[in-house]
């Protein structure tokens, strides 16, 4: 999905400092890390977990979540197909902006179509910034169990519509750079696994 630029009176001005004169005084890359999977499968858990870790490591992370995006920035977009769109889009935008700060981006939401990640990803790549989809893997059976703020059953029983897993599709990364089965694994060890790879990888 592309979006059209509609203002035609403007031009873009780039600013005085980089982004390799960030990296060089937070001594760490700009990425985003895409955390993608089922409700309740334990994204969002695990990005608040990585966040704090990365900052008791001196790092700069922010967190994006549907607590901080959905009651703000995107609060004009339902639940339907397009506005799912809309709301990736958007997050893939601001998450770029972030990783050009230098910033460790973590978003979590559950960004169920493949083209829309891949939206988000290409932005960054052209950006040169770093761009780490985490497949948060469980099992609907084990979601389901979860059902932390009762959705599954409200969904089941008809009264949510466009329901991901239920009555919306959730089309699962292909090839992620990440993939944490939360069934298997305990939030100690998907974070002490991400972090590994950031430091392999250059980005801390």
């Amino acid at each position: 999905m592309t979006v059209d630029q509609v203002a035609t009176n403007i031009t873009f001005h780039a600013g005085s400092v980089d982004g390799s004169e960030r990296a060089r005084l937070l001594a760490q890359k700009g990425v985003t890390i895409w955390f993608t999977g089922l409700s309740a499968s334990g994204k969002s858990t695990i990005a608040c977990a990585l966040e704090q870790h990365l900052l008791h490591l001196k790092k700069f992370s922010y967190r994006l979540d549907g607590d901080n995006v959905r009651f703000g920035l995107n609060k004009d977009l339902g639940f339907d197909e397009k506005s799912r769109n809309e709301n990736i889009r958007r997050i893939g935008e601001v998450s770029k902006l972030f990783a050009d700060a230098a910033c460790i981006c973590c978003t979590a939401f559950i960004s169920p179509y493949r083209a829309d990640r891949a939206v988000a990803r290409d932005l960054h790549e052209k950006a040169g910034l770093g761009f780490i989809e985490v497949f948060v893997d469980a099992p609907l059976s084990v979601v389901e169990q979860r059902d932390p703020k009762g959705l599954y059953k409200k969904a089941r029983a008809g009264e949510i519509k466009d329901f991901t897993g239920i009555s919306a599709p959730y089309e699962a990364p292909e090839s992620p750079e990440i993939h944490i089965k939360t069934d298997e694994c305990d939030v100690a060890e998907a974070v002490r696994r991400i972090t590994t790879y950031l430091s392999e990888k250059g980005f801390i």
